[in-house]
Parts: structure tokens; C-alpha cells; sequence
């Protein structure tokens, strides 16, 4: 568990936007899901660090970082913390949200990146058609407009199994901490918040364009949504392939730490 003490904190033009900075090398960014933090990546980050330097920020919103007052787009705020360190270019690699902030940051600041690992995501312009997935996001949005935390909470979490399994068939610690951090960053709004977060467009006319190495990876029991849009991603890109961590759902670091950590090992030694 990272202590606030490790955490940097970057001065951007809307609020200070905290991140772990450790290791020295060759940049690895890691960039987390939806409603968690860095935190996500707490069993990665040690090994990676023994051979690069390893940023895993807060992405605004999101942790320890501030809210946003005024329209800001993902990209936007990590190419500013990429110049603000005067690092790189970096290898991204984002789960679930994350991974569309990596392909997304490629897009529109591609001389910042080296190259692209994609879990769980492609480009941010996506949308669930799953009917599974499409019911859970029903029950969350009915929680947080009812002001039920615990619903939205217990409804969250379902993700982290997907459809064919329940929590009760995982690693009671991943929900656990996935949990204490949706909560934590939950607690940074309110219902009534204006969503400030401005979104790409015209994503998916422009992947052709990414001219670096790309890599998505996805848990064989994740929504097929998901699967499809990432595997799309990868047959799309001039330099891309998909890797498959079979038993894991919408968080492969998590559930299979090792597999994972060693999947993007393979993948920094090929560049």
C-alpha cells in the first residue's frame, strides 16, 4: 500500500495531480481503471521498477488528485505531467480506463510515447452493447442517483468477476482493495457533480495512423464487448497483436499478477 508520503504531485493549470515516481530507466507509465487509483498496479510496479523507471499517477478526479473545475481531456493531462518530467518517451500501459487514456495520449501527443499496452480497452470512443454489462451500468447509475453507496458499490464490483463467475470465485483481496479505492475516489464527488471530462473524437479513423508497437490483453472471461474492441485495436495498428490471460476477467494484473507482470516484461524487452 503506497503511504501518501510516496506520492509526487504535479501543478497542472486545475489542481495538483498526485503520482508514484520510482525506479530509473526506460519510462513505464501505468495507468489505472475507472474509480480506483495507482493502487491497481501495487504488484507490478516493484518488479517493473527494478528495471525502469515506473510513473503510476492518479488520474484527475481519481485518488489523491484533484477534481476538475473546468473542461480537460485525459490526453491533455498526461502529456502534461510527461513534459513537466522532461522523461521519455514512455511505454503506457492502462487497464480498463487506463488503457483507452493510452491509446487516446498516442493519438493526440504520439511523439510521447514509445509504445502502447491496452487491458481491457481500446480507444475511449466505446459503449457496452452487452445486455449483462448493460443491466450492471443500470444498477449503478440507479444507486448513485438514489445516493446508495453500498448498492453502487456492490454493483462496481461485479465487473471484477464478469458475468460468468461471482465475487465468491475470486481472491476475496481483490475486491477488498478494489473497493477501499472506488470508495475513496466515490467520496471526492457528488451526485449533482457537472462532468467536466471532454472526450476524443474521431479515435478510431486515426489508430491507423499509431505508428508504435501495441499490445492489448484481455481476460478470456471479460465482457465480449470489451474483447472485441481491444482485438480490433490490435488487427487495426500498423505494429499490434492481443494476448489472452485465460481465468481473469476485466482485471488480469490483479488476478493473475505474475502472468501479467510477465506478458508486459516480454513485451518492454522487445522494443
Amino acid at each position: 500500500m503506497t503511504a501518501a508520503s510516496d506520492l509526487c504531485f504535479f501543478r497542472s493549470a486545475d489542481g495538483d495531480l498526485a503520482y508514484r515516481d520510482t525506479g530509473a530507466g526506460d519510462l513505464v507509465v501505468l495507468l489505472h481503471s475507472g474509480f480506483a487509483d495507482h493502487r491497481v498496479f501495487d504488484a507490478q510496479i516493484p518488479p517493473l521498477a527494478a528495471e525502469y523507471r515506473v510513473i503510476a499517477p492518479d488520474v484527475r478526479g481519481h485518488g489523491a488528485s484533484a477534481n476538475a473545475t473546468r473542461p480537460f481531456r485525459w490526453a491533455d493531462d498526461l502529456a502534461g505531467l510527461l513534459r513537466h518530467l522532461d522523461a521519455g518517451p514512455a511505454v503506457l500501459v492502462g487497464v480498463s480506463m487506463g488503457g483507452a487514456i493510452a491509446t487516446d495520449t498516442v493519438l493526440e501527443y504520439p511523439e510521447l510515447v514509445r509504445a502502447v499496452v491496452a487491458c481491457g480497452a481500446a480507444t475511449s470512443e466505446f459503449e457496452y452493447t452487452d445486455p449483462w454489462v448493460r443491466r450492471v451500468q443500470a444498477e449503478q447509475a440507479g444507486a448513485l442517483a438514489a445516493g446508495d453507496v453500498e448498492g453502487w458499490l456492490t454493483a462496481f464490483l461485479r465487473f471484477v468477476a464478469g458475468e460468468s463467475r461471482t465475487l465468491g470465485d475470486i481472491d476475496p483481496d481483490i475486491p477488498r482493495r478494489l473497493r477501499e479505492m472506488a470508495f475513496g475516489t466515490l467520496s471526492k464527488h457528488t451526485p449533482d457533480e457537472e462532468n467536466h471530462h471532454v472526450p476524443l473524437t474521431d479515435t478510431w479513423a486515426r489508430v491507423p495512423k499509431i505508428d508504435v508497437p501495441v499490445l492489448t490483453v484481455n481476460g478470456d472471461l471479460d465482457a465480449p464487448d470489451l474483447i472485441a474492441e481491444a482485438e480490433r485495436l490490435a488487427r487495426t495498428v500498423p505494429d499490434g497483436r492481443s494476448v489472452t490471460v485465460e481465468g481473469t476477467a476485466h482485471y488480469p494484473n490483479m488476478e493473475k499478477p505474475e502472468v501479467f507482470g510477465e506478458i508486459v516484461a516480454d513485451f518492454l524487452r522487445g522494443l
